[in-house]
């Protein structure tokens, strides 16, 4: 053991004095010595050898083991014995250790299930409360799941760290992709002006970008008012009924709601525009006009899509608000797009956004632009690289027959009830599908006809069917909006579930 100390001693001598220059060892090459009790080991210049005055037994003994060493060697057998009986133990308990695997691989289960992605509402039951007061656009998850990974994104860590997309763009937070996808989209659909006259703008879905457009617009409508009103935000009832709660949240000064645009009396005001309609599907056209020019106008085209109404035209407004929930179904993405012509217009909804939000998630604007790009693939793919069934690539086609469909048990539902009513049922020639389509609205505009039914919300309620009243639009409270996007199963129950009520 001695000489065992003197090598490291001179290996670490070496180490100490290697490098020539004076320059340190490598950290592999260094080594950390316990201090020694016994005298240090002298090497013999040049022969390396260890020189050690002190004999192999220790203190002149005569060959008889130091008690010192016997209590070394019982020591050692004592600990060795103990280690023995504690693997024998450990063995005949061995229960316990699966237990505690199994615990292990229990809370990584737990753990990987926590990490999972949402899946929206619990699956439902044919006693479940059925909830379609919200336009939750999962019917499309069905589409999305066979288009493998035409969808798909990976984002590296790297990535979209800056809050910059395109500083020489108007919009600086709006991905370049995108800007291609919404504007190659809207060509192929044909349902909206998207060349260059025109800006994109993105926000957090297309609410963001309304409550960036009513601050725009109330400043360019109050320009030499002088009065210092808010500017009266107007739409035509039965109109979208968070129009109300968005405007009046904060409480602005530069903007109030005014309600039903058919009875507003004045000049200066925002008229909002929804077509097709939320809540009754119905095109609409702007209904006031401003004689001092005062008056502006926003149009929600949110649903203007071939798979709820046909294309009858290309939109060409000053701005026109979209968004990828109800055009694709991807809700989640929070991710809205406006079309705006004017450069000062768009500039100032620009500042709105940044002061808002610094921008919108580049992560979601690059999964929208890969979910639109997927869509505009499947109409423009060459014919011998489509599907046999070409509602599993085409969104557009998988929407509208799963529309007509719905839309034929609702009828058929309420006829056999006997006690409700929807709209006529309308049809156009559509521009993208080249041939004459009803409409088929994302939500349905249902009355109750019982006499002894005020409430429809209310009674439907009673049923386990969650709507939204009619009061919510500015409507009679006899109308009720349902959704018509929900999944297959919690559709089916609740259609089977209105035909029964007498």
């Amino acid at each position: 053991m001695a000489a065992l100390r003197a090598v490291g001693s001179t290996r670490a001598g070496e180490g100490r004095n290697s490098g020539g220059g004076g320059g340190m060892a490598p950290p592999s090459s260094l080594r950390i010595h316990a201090p020694s009790r016994e005298p240090k080991a002298r090497t013999m210049a040049g022969a390396g050898k260890v020189n050690n005055p002190r004999r192999r037994g220790g203190g002149g003994g005569g060959g008889h083991m130091p008690l010192w060493r016997v209590a070394v060697f019982a020591s050692v057998a004592l600990n060795v014995a103990t280690l023995a009986l504690l693997l024998h133990h450990y063995a005949a308990t061995s229960p316990h250790h699966h237990h505690y695997a199994a615990a292990a691989v229990d809370w990584r289960d737990r753990s990987t299930a926590s990490m999972a992605p949402s899946t929206g509402k619990p699956a439902v039951t044919p006693d479940s409360v059925i909830n379609l007061d919200h336009g939750d656009p999962t019917m499309f998850e069905a589409f999305w799941r066979e288009t493998g990974d035409a969808a798909e994104v990976v984002i590296p860590g790297w990535q979209t760290m800056s809050y910059f997309s395109d500083v020489t763009n108007v919009c600086w937070f709006l991905e370049p992709d995108l800007d291609r996808q919404v504007r190659r989209l809207h060509r192929i659909v044909g349902n909206a002006a998207a060349d260059d006259g025109y800006h994109v703008l993105v926000g957090t879905g297309s609410t963001q970008l309304f409550m960036a457009a009513l601050y725009a617009l109330s400043d360019a409508a109050g320009d030499g008012d002088g009065d210092g009103e808010p500017v009266a935000v107007v739409s035509t009832a039965p109109y979208y009924s968070s129009y109300p709660a968005v405007t009046d949240f904060l409480r602005s000064g530069l903007f109030r709601w005014a309600g039903d645009a058919d009875t507003f009396k004045g000049d200066t005001y925002i008229e909002l525009v929804c077509s097709p309609n939320n809540p009754d599907g119905t095109i609409r056209e702007s209904v006031l006009d401003s004689k001092t020019g005062n008056g502006k106008t926003i149009h929600d085209l949110a649903y203007y899509w071939p798979q709820y109404t046909p294309i009858t035209k290309r939109a060409d407004h000053d701005i026109m608000l979209f968004t990828v929930s109800k055009s694709t179904g991807h809700a989640g993405t929070r991710i809205g797009w406006a079309l705006v012509k004017d450069r000062e217009i768009a500039r100032r909804m620009t500042k709105f956004v940044e002061l808002n939000t610094i921008g919108v998630s580049k992560d979601s604007q690059l999964r929208a632009a890969k979910v639109l790009a997927a869509v505009s693939d499947g109409y423009e793919r060459r014919p011998e690289m489509t599907s046999s069934s070409p509602t599993t690539s085409r969104l557009f086609d998988f929407g509208r027959q799963k529309m007509v469909e719905r839309w034929s048990m609702l009828r058929a539902a309420v006829a056999a009830s006997g006690i409700f009513s929807l709209p006529e049922e309308t049809s156009g020639f559509c521009n993208f599908t080249k041939e004459t389509a009803a409409t088929n609205p994302a939500f349905a505009w249902l009355r109750c006809d019982r006499e002894d039914v005020d409430d429809c919300a209310s009674f439907l309620r009673s049923h386990k069917i969650l709507t939204r009243s009619g009061e919510q639009f500015g409507a009679d409270p006899r109308y009720v909006r349902v959704s018509m996007l929900d999944r297959d199963d919690a559709f089916e129950i609740f259609v089977n579930r209105l035909s029964s009520l007498k």
